[in-house]
């Protein structure tokens, strides 16, 4: 089946969806969060057969259906007139108006006023579709290497650093991987409290996913706080944290990895890095943090083999 035979089928489904009698249908459709081509085919012939499409921000979205040669209306539905907005989407629905949802990256109704519209539509009865799509903290679950048989998403934490000490400690005993979103103004701010509240957990950042620029980077918050202390924060954060559990099977361990790996083992994972491009600072740091060993162990095996 052709590419150009698969888009008919879906733009011929979608017209049928769309002309059913009744109340419109709030469409919540999920947008790439770097690489366009992740916006997935559905997703753009729902775009361009909805009346109206609701953005977080207009001038964002309306660079992206510019790309995909869509040609609807757009209005804006943000934080800031949500209370306003929303009644006034809620009323083109139960007329009988398609709307498209979208937020500037992801899904709708993930940390952005989304779920408000969501909630008046469902009360009204209208009917709601996902467009399911990308979606940053996922994406980063998945590479992180942190447990994913279970896990909480919590969003931004507030900006007040006592509101936002207090969020952590409600969260201090949830067994499950943490996820959180993040800006570059934030970060530090945030891992020291992480630091401050929960211990030296370890934690996977994923900065600009799906961007050119896509980064993981894994360590303890100790670790973490370290390298953003030196290299200034820049790009779209997501933060993954290890759940209690994991804290606890790991303090539980009657084997620890140090007494389980050889010098030469741990000397051979420094070298790899090493010779992959990594200063010997950074390769000791990273080593003692994969392996959770102590890095002065790493660093004192180092010197000796020089």
């Amino acid at each position: 089946m052709t590419r150009k035979y698969c888009l008919i089928i879906l733009a011929e489904n979608e017209a049928k969806r769309l002309s059913i009698d009744g109340p419109g249908t709030l469409y919540l459709c999920a947008t790439p969060i770097g690489n366009l081509g992740d916006m997935t085919f559905r997703a753009v012939e729902t775009l361009r057969s909805v009346d109206l499409i609701a953005a977080e921000d207009t001038r964002h979205s309306r660079k992206l259906i510019s790309h995909f040669d869509i040609h609807v209306p757009l209005t804006s539905y943000h934080e800031h007139n949500r209370r306003t907005k929303g009644p006034e989407l809620l009323e083109k629905l139960l007329t009988g108006k398609n709307i498209a949802l979208v937020s500037d990256a992801g899904l709708p109704g993930i940390s952005d006023p989304g779920e408000d519209l969501v909630r008046l539509a469902v009360e009204a009865g209208v009917r709601v579709t996902p467009i399911p799509g990308a979606n940053a903290a996922l994406t980063a679950l998945v590479a992180s290497g942190l447990a994913t048989d279970g896990f909480m998403f919590v969003g931004f934490l507030p900006k007040v650093s006592t509101a936002r000490r207090a969020k952590i400690r409600s969260l201090q005993n949830v067994p499950v991987t943490l996820l959180f979103y993040e800006s570059p103004h934030q970060l530090s701010k945030t891992l020291a409290d992480l630091l401050t509240v929960l211990g030296d957990r370890r934690a996977v950042i994923g900065r600009e996913l799906t961007k050119l620029h896509e980064e993981f980077r894994r360590g303890r918050f100790s670790e973490l706080s370290e390298w953003y202390g030196q290299n200034k924060p820049r790009g779209e954060f997501t933060l993954l944290v290890e759940g209690a559990a994991a804290v606890a099977t790991e303090h539980e361990s009657p084997i620890s990895k140090e007494a389980a790996l050889s010098d030469d083992q741990i000397l051979q994972a420094v070298n790899k890095l090493i010779a992959s491009g990594e200063n010997k600072k950074d390769a000791i740091k990273m080593t003692a943090s994969s392996l959770e060993l102590p890095r002065r162990r790493v660093y004192q095996l180092v010197i000796k083999s020089d």
